[in-house]
């Protein structure tokens, strides 16, 4: 759906505001370089012609997450030399980013995680020295949770998207795309709490304000997509099921509500299902060569499914693939079903 009807109380995305923030974007760059990987763009025409892709699956810990982690760490260092540690709340991508940052700053880390998280992400957080709070978390009520521990054990607390220093290390991806492709027209990113898109789209519309910025959410979390059209900060009743673990939020963030309705930065929003979240797991996996996860796949699958427009001509469409922490079970019963699918006569995602 298109962002920008009379429903939605808009505020206009002043120049003041941008310059701000992606001066804010700008800093955090500075701030994490030697911390995080810059990953190459790199050319899918495999996918589709004209279309461009960011493998944040190749950083640190698989996912575009050590991007805020290591800015608000170090910006709470920087502020706070004295801080004992962090806390956050994660279903998995976050809290190993937050782990790592921690680590490597001498921080001590804990994360609170809902009960049933993807296993290999609890494993991987546990990997890295954090401690893990599972017990009766859900994902209704991980912040409060969080909020409870955070009041008793004095630790600062990095949220996974709606805080400016995490949003503002996500937009250094925003930046390289900038940098990467001159021809930029369109940039696509999933949506779950709002934090990746919002960096993105500052940076990017502070530069170059006609590049449009289209968020892509699953069918069955589209809370984002709801709050476009109402015009209100509209909540998820209850997690939802989507095989897209990493964008299980209730409801995106207030910053992110701020970023993509009120300011309008986010020219569009579009919903892709299950099914077609699959599908294109395996045509990256299988064209790309790129391991990602149900979460990084959902712009792909926007593309497969017709729902990304075509970019102005002689411009290029940038996905950013957001992770690449796919659970092997998952990826075992895709590739199964795939290589049934092509054994009886179907056809290659």
């Amino acid at each position: 759906m298109e962002i920008g009807t009379d429903a939605v109380p808009a505020e206009s995305p002043t120049p003041a505001f941008l310059r701000e923030h992606a001066r804010e974007i700008a800093t955090a760059a500075s701030r994490i370089a030697g911390h995080v990987r810059r990953t190459p763009t790199l050319p899918a025409d495999e996918i589709a012609a004209g279309v461009s892709v960011k493998p944040e699956m190749l950083q640190p810990t698989g996912s575009f997450k050590v991007r805020g982690a290591f800015n608000a760490a170090l910006s709470l260092l920087g502020s706070s030399p004295d801080a004992r540690g962090v806390i956050t709340v994660s279903s998995g991508n976050h809290g190993q980013a937050v782990a790592l940052a921690a680590r490597s700053l001498g921080l001590d880390c804990t994360v609170v995680m809902p009960e049933g998280s993807n296993p290999i992400k609890v494993a991987a957080v546990r990997a890295l020295g954090a401690r893990v709070v599972s017990e009766g978390v859900t994902g209704a009520n991980r912040e409060e949770r969080a909020r409870e521990l955070q009041e008793r054990t004095g630790l600062a607390m990095i949220h996974p998207f709606d805080a400016w220093d995490t949003i503002h290390g996500q937009g250094t991806i925003g930046l390289e795309l900038l940098d990467d492709l001159a021809d930029l027209g369109t940039v696509v990113c999933p949506v779950g709490g709002g934090g990746l898109i919002s960096g993105c789209a500052i940076a990017v519309k502070a530069a170059r304000p006609h590049v449009r910025v289209i968020g892509v959410e699953p069918e069955l979390a589209a809370d984002a997509t709801a709050s476009a059209r109402s015009g209100r900060h509209e909540r998820l009743a209850a997690p939802p099921a989507t095989i897209a673990d990493g964008l299980r939020s209730l409801s995106i963030g207030d910053r992110g509500f701020e970023v993509i309705v009120r300011r309008r930065l986010v020219d569009a929003l579009v919903t892709v299902t299950e099914a077609e979240i699959e599908q294109a797991m395996l045509a990256v996996w299988s064209r790309l060569h790129l391991v990602v996860e149900p979460s990084g796949a959902v712009g792909v699958a926007a593309l497969m499914a017709g729902r990304i427009p075509p970019s102005p001509a002689g411009s290029r469409i940038a996905m950013v693939l957001s992770g690449g922490n796919v659970d092997p079970a998952l990826a075992a019963r895709l590739f199964a079903a795939h290589a049934a699918g092509l054994a009886t006569g179907g056809s290659a995602p």
